[in-house]
């Protein structure tokens, strides 16, 4: 298993720039809408701009409420993104114990099949499989 850990930031350049300092490492992706660093085997750090994350599950989010002006503060501040072979039982069980769907597994632009899930806390859970 993969497990990246996704913070959704106001700004993507400052942020990259911080935890490449506080990593001392630079990112081994850092493209428009994602930066990522390696944290060891089967972890990674992952940047992504708030717009990013509002343009790919728009009104499911909560701060979706919150209008265009909204901020970081008023999103979800972390995704923990699962990349599984059992990707839909993931998801499942997610559902299961109590977490609200945000996305049904669909195919993504990326890659990866994923599904979205919100907690209690509102954190968001991807559980995702390549294809």
């Amino acid at each position: 298993m993969t497990a990246h850990f996704i913070l959704y930031v106001a700004d993507q350049a400052a942020s990259a720039r911080f935890w490449t300092a506080v990593l001392d490492r630079a990112p081994r992706l850092d493209a428009p809408g994602m930066t990522e660093f390696e944290l060891g085997e089967g972890a990674v750090l992952g940047l992504m701009p708030l717009a990013g994350i509002r343009r790919l599950l728009g009104d499911a989010l909560p701060a979706a409420e919150a209008g265009p002006d909204a901020t970081v503060a008023d999103a979800p501040r972390a995704e923990l993104y699962l990349v599984r072979e059992d990707a839909d039982a993931c998801h499942a069980r997610a559902l299961a114990a109590g977490a609200r769907e945000l996305s049904p597994m669909r195919a993504r632009d990326w890659g990866h099949e994923v599904a979205y899930a919100l907690d209690a806390d509102g954190h968001v859970l991807a559980c995702a499989r390549a294809r």
